[in-house]
């Protein structure tokens, strides 16, 4: 008869003594178990004890999980994904047969212990307190227990004091980071001694590397959460200062200087952000970047791609205020801006006549010359630019291509002026729809996600990024009209081609605009209608009634193959990043599936660990205990975080097993949406359901189509009917037959 659900079969292990093997009680009171332990052992005061995981991140077991007190909320707030964690108020729950606990200190003795021991003038007891309390401040129950007693104020004195360098201060700054991640205390009420002492570990040289990489991460963490901080950091950490530690060899170091560049402009208003950029620019930090962390030898990590992603999407967002400002027809500025344009065209027919003419006739001369250019209205050029987006972005384009490259600008305008009136490639026109394109393309404009890595790396080999793109795409323009041979009835469609040339080449990633060049006007029109003909003819031939029900039969062999392979992919494991909405952790997890399909394994891991043995995943959840599947707004992890604003992509990433009761999960955020797919998809399976992703549809299209070819092969060139042909009706007789018994003896 299997044991009640409310009983656990665990081990006890305790230093120096016989392991217990005891059927534990969840009904039962914590203390009354701990109580019934140590009377087994025969240890008096059970209340100084408590039980603690052996394995995996080794946390206290409680009765109950102390919620922290109320502060102005900031991003510290946001509870930990990637990792389980107890919805309901205790976490012995979570305790599964088979768990090994041990015995231990207590969080409140352990934690007066340390307060003590930190407080000691003896150095290597000081250090080794220092050094447990950064382990164990890991912990939620402790981490209360030592703030409770006032130990942070301990921590700012070791700090603000000064005394103490090396290991010693290494480890202060590890214990106090891991304490402010648990949002007990707001990092507003960090003293001005204390930020400017971890301000100083970053300006400083002489200072060991992993210390300066801890102070930048707490001053990362700090810059969000209010304006008065930003300030004090952005004043005391000098952009300069930022660029020297990002030039280091030690790639960690660079990583934090970074994390912490990227939390300075995400902060700043947007007058500051663009100060900063422009100070950047002048540095040479895009082709810094572009040579020695793009281009490095080093594999580029998931967490540099992240800033490399947001710095370019900042950049790119700095030409937002421009699109989104129409043109203002009394703006001297931008008049004279308009009349550059028609006189670099048009400088040589009409500059020396002008003069003689009147005052109609050059206003006639100005109306022809706009229309040349591509205007809709020639009178008033300027209700052109009127739409916003793309605004003022578009008329900033055309000028610079028209300074930049004014051979080809020159050759655009009058090689268009001498066609007829119908086959003229409209520049003006042309431009302000590009710059929308590209707009919509490069997301100008859109906030930038927690998690992307999306970066295009010929983006930091060139300054005015965006302006020598366009300067391409509308030759590439130019170019497509003529071999389309279109019309300004065609308009639509050549921007359409254009917008596919761009989005494709893209694709590739190439990594200099040259490249882009090149192979943005290798795909022409030509190769366009090529690949739009491949991908019709794909989907044409599964259109004939016969070939659909051929589809239907195939579809349970293929959805099988699909469902091995996702089950596949989830025994293999993936490594999981846990996120909080204050910044992207650099602490990793990792989930797999045991060979029989029976039990989740999954625990922490070490930074570089691609893939740890299923041994050394110390947390397990049988597949059987799995009640349901969670994902997006309806995960628990992404309802807690203390923010109101959700992100559109994490929620995209995110999913929870819901396991034993209902209370529990297992929470996850997927590195990508791919991964994303394949993991909801094998935990359905596991859980008896039907797979729900895309990437099922689209593999099963992928496969479909293969199978389909291979069953058509012998068919090509002979058209399938609609209908079977009818079955001819069977012959009057049977005469034909040859009766094998009147044969010839």
């Amino acid at each position: 008869m299997p044991p009640p659900k409310d009983v656990v079969k665990i081990a006890i292990q305790m230093v120096g003594a016989i392991p217990q093997l005891i059927e534990l009680q969840q009904t039962k009171p914590l203390a009354a178990v701990l109580k019934d332990v140590c009377d087994a052992w025969s240890l008096p005061n059970a209340e100084h004890y408590a039980l603690q995981y052996v394995d995996g991140r080794q946390t206290y077991i409680t009765e109950s999980v102390r919620h922290p007190p109320s502060h102005p909320p900031g991003p510290a707030g946001a509870a930990l994904a990637g990792s389980p964690v107890p919805l309901s108020l205790q976490n012995r729950r979570e305790i599964k047969n088979g768990s090994i606990l041990r015995l231990t200190t207590s969080p409140d003795q352990e934690a007066e212990r340390l307060y003590s021991g930190i407080q000691s003038k003896n150095v290597d007891v000081k250090t080794d307190s220092l050094k447990k309390l950064a382990s164990l401040s890991q912990d939620v129950t402790f981490a209360q227990e030592f703030i409770n007693r006032n130990g942070l104020k301990q921590i700012y004195s070791i700090v603000e004091e000064g005394n103490d360098t090396g290991e010693m201060l290494a480890h202060t700054l590890k214990a106090f980071t891991e304490l402010m991640e648990h949002d007990f205390v707001s990092w507003e009420n960090l003293s001005t001694v204390f930020i400017k002492k971890i301000v100083s570990y970053v300006n400083m040289n002489a200072v060991d590397a992993s210390i300066q990489q801890l102070s930048l991460s707490i001053l990362e963490n700090m810059v969000p959460t209010s304006r008065l901080l930003f300030e004090l950091v952005k004043k005391e950490v000098t952009l300069d200062r930022l660029l020297t530690h990002l030039q280091a060899t030690n790639a960690q170091l660079q990583l934090k200087a970074m994390a912490l560049l990227i939390a300075l402009l995400l902060t700043a208003t947007n007058a500051e952000r663009r100060d900063m950029m422009d100070y950047l620019r002048e540095k040479n930090i895009r082709q810094f970047i572009h040579k020695n962390i793009v281009h490095s030898s080093e594999p580029l990590g998931d967490e540099m791609a992240h800033y490399l992603y947001v710095l370019q999407s900042v950049s790119l967002n700095l030409c937002e205020h421009r699109m989104r400002t129409s043109v203002d027809p009394y703006s001297q500025e931008q008049r004279e801006l308009l009349q550059s344009l028609r006189q670099t065209a048009f400088e040589s027919e009409s500059e020396a006549p002008a003069s003689n003419f009147s005052t109609e006739r050059r206003r006639s001369l100005c109306a022809k010359e706009f229309r040349k250019l591509g205007f809709m209205n020639n009178s008033n050029p300027a209700e052109d630019l009127r739409r916003a987006p793309p605004g003022l972005l578009a008329l900033d384009n055309m000028v610079y291509f028209s300074r930049n490259t004014p051979n080809a600008y020159s050759r655009f305008v009058l090689e268009n002026s001498s066609r007829e009136d119908k086959h003229e490639c409209p520049f003006a026109r042309s431009s302000i729809q590009l710059t929308l394109i590209l707009c919509e393309i490069l997301h100008v404009g859109e906030p930038c996600s927690e998690t992307a890595q999306a970066f295009y790396p010929m983006f930091f080999g060139q300054d005015h990024f965006f302006e020598e793109l366009f300067c391409i795409c509308i030759q590439l323009v130019n170019k497509t009209w003529k071999e389309m041979r279109a019309t300004q009835e065609d308009f639509d469609k050549v921007m359409q081609v254009v917008r596919e040339q761009i989005t494709r080449t893209l694709a590739l990633k190439p990594t200099s605009l040259e490249l882009f060049k090149t192979r943005v006007n290798a795909l022409n029109y030509s190769e366009i209608l090529k690949l739009r003909q491949t991908e019709r003819l794909h989907q044409e031939e599964t259109l004939a009634a016969p070939v659909l029900e051929l589809r239907e039969r195939l579809k349970p062999e293929l959805l099988e193959l699909i469902r091995q392979q996702r089950l596949l992919h989830l025994c293999e494991g993936t490594l999981f990043r846990k996120i909080s909405s204050r910044r992207r952790q650099d602490k990793l997890w990792y989930c797999r599936l045991s060979p029989n399909h029976k039990v989740l394994h999954y625990g922490d891991v070490e930074e570089g660990v691609e893939s740890p043995p299923i041994e050394s995943l110390t947390e397990k959840i049988p597949v059987a205990d799995m009640k349901m599947l969670l994902v997006g707004k309806e995960c628990p992890h992404t309802k807690e975080k203390s923010s109101g604003k959700q992100n559109k992509d994490v929620l995209e990433l995110a999913f929870s097993i819901v396991h034993d009761v209902e209370e529990y999960c297992l929470n996850f955020i997927a590195p990508t949406r791919y991964e994303f797919c394949l993991w909801t998809d094998g935990l359905n399976v596991l859980l008896g359901k039907e797979m729900t992703s895309e990437r099922t549809q689209t593999d099963l299209d992928v496969l479909l189509s293969m199978e389909l070819k291979l069953r058509l092969l012998d068919l090509e060139n002979v058209s399938i009917p609609d209908i079977p042909p009818p079955i001819p009706k069977p012959p009057s007789n049977l005469n034909f037959c040859y009766d094998f018994s009147h044969a010839e003896q």
